[in-house]
């Protein structure tokens, strides 16, 4: 007797979706309380709370509809067969074009192009939504709805000149890979990693936003100040009109060995005074210091690995295949069907990578505070909570759960602490 890896996919997702919903109903009702976290009493005004506790209920029922509906076709889509269906569909696509349905790759490159399609006509109502009328509700979205449907275009395009040569070379990798697939295609795999990390920012994201110089003056010679004190290997400094979209606002660093960039938000330096930017740009060099990048990489090339070697050993299995509707074993959907039944293992990891990003969070912070910006930090991290609207009242389980960094409240005191010890 096979055994039913479908329905026992199906159980795990529902299961993990009442586990979530659960989750996701505690932090609703925290989010509901009518007064601040003792901790942020005379930091953050009543009105700014006000107006952040209702932007935060605003995405919790989104969130509701959105996980509701979400599973729901996911959970129709498996059960109904409608991938093995969609996938002789493609094939019959193929043989009106007059190419050849035997050819895996072609196959699969037209099974790929109608699943993304589907995916983007499926998320654009809430896409739509969350853009339009929630952001726009709270006065975040800055963007037209020409704006928004040129991203998506040049999105789709994108997936379409970098998805048909990735998908090709996996496939093939995987037929002739033999005894040692794992590690041809982890060695693929790693280095498609690299090379998109490289392209990216020079490529695709000024596809999207406009990059200039951070102009000469007293700010950026304090952020070169800092980072060569660090020996930091800036080699870019840039600011992004993130403004043109949203009033949100971040800075991140980028980039290999000795080719580091650091990129600001327009709207980060709108917000914040230029010891608070320093400040949370110093939390960012600290996750440079501290290796925390060098950590997380090593630890998802470790399990990506593990991965791929945990899919060679399903690969073969006709049980499988079956189970979801399939007659034949292509590669891609090979990929496709391991995902799924590695979910609630995917869940653990997240879960545990969710608990060591928190911890470096908080070492980036006394990093930054060692540093002497402590006090600009504490300021800057509230300031960049009351005006992006983020929740002031968390449920913990829920934070713990879903967030890669701990809440405001507890950054806060963490930051504290070592000042209470001192006197």
């Amino acid at each position: 007797m096979e055994f039913p890896y479908l329905e026992a996919v199906l159980v795990v997702m529902i299961l993990i979706y009442i586990f979530e919903t659960y989750l996701a109903l505690r932090e609703h009702a925290t989010l509901k309380l009518p007064t601040l976290p003792k901790a942020l009493e005379g930091v953050v005004s009543q009105e700014k709370f006000e107006k952040s506790r209702a932007y935060s209920l605003d995405k919790s029922r989104f969130g509701f509809v959105h996980g509701f509906v979400t599973t729901l076709t996911d959970s129709a889509i498996l059960y109904f067969r409608i991938l093995p269906w969609f996938w002789k569909k493609s094939g019959n696509f193929l043989l009106l074009l007059g190419l050849n349905t035997e050819n895996e790759i072609l196959h699969t490159l037209a099974f790929l192009a109608g699943v993304m399609m589907w995916s983007q006509v499926t998320e654009l109502p809430f896409s739509l939504y969350s853009t339009f009328v929630i952001e726009a509700r709270h006065g975040f979205n800055k963007q037209t709805i020409g704006l928004f449907f040129w991203d998506v275009f040049k999105g789709i395009c994108l997936a379409f000149v970098l998805g048909p040569p990735t998908a090709s070379a996996v496939i093939l990798i995987v037929q002739k890979g033999g005894p040692y697939l794992p590690v041809y295609i982890w060695a693929f795999m790693f280095v498609l990693s690299l090379a998109m990390m490289t392209l990216y920012p020079i490529l695709i994201a000024p596809l999207f936003n406009k990059f200039t110089p951070v102009p000469e003056g007293e700010l950026r010679q304090k952020i070169e100040a800092l980072a060569t004190s660090l020996k930091f290997p800036l080699k870019n400094l840039s600011i992004v009109d993130g403004s043109t979209r949203t009033c949100h606002s971040n800075a991140y660093l980028y980039g290999f060995y000795n080719h580091k960039r650091i990129v600001i938000y327009d709207t980060l330096l709108q917000q914040c005074k230029d010891d608070e930017v320093l400040a949370i740009l110093a939390h960012e060099m600290g996750h440079w210091k501290l290796n925390h990048t060098m950590y997380f990489f090593i630890a998802v090339q470790i399990l990506s690995f593990l991965q791929f070697g945990g899919y060679t050993l399903v690969r073969n299995s006709s049980d499988l295949f079956r189970s979801f509707g399939f007659d034949t074993q292509p590669v891609l959907v090979g990929l496709i069907i391991y995902q799924y039944i590695m979910i609630p293992v995917q869940h653990l990891l997240f879960l545990g990578l969710n608990r060591v990003s928190r911890s470096f969070e908080y070492q980036a912070d006394a990093f930054s505070k060692k540093l002497g910006y402590c006090s600009p930090l504490r300021s800057g991290l509230v300031k960049l909570q009351v005006e992006n609207l983020e929740a002031m009242n968390t449920d913990p389980w829920f934070s713990a759960y879903h967030h890669s960094h701990p809440c405001l409240v507890e950054r806060l005191a963490e930051l504290n602490e070592p000042d209470k010890k001192e006197d």
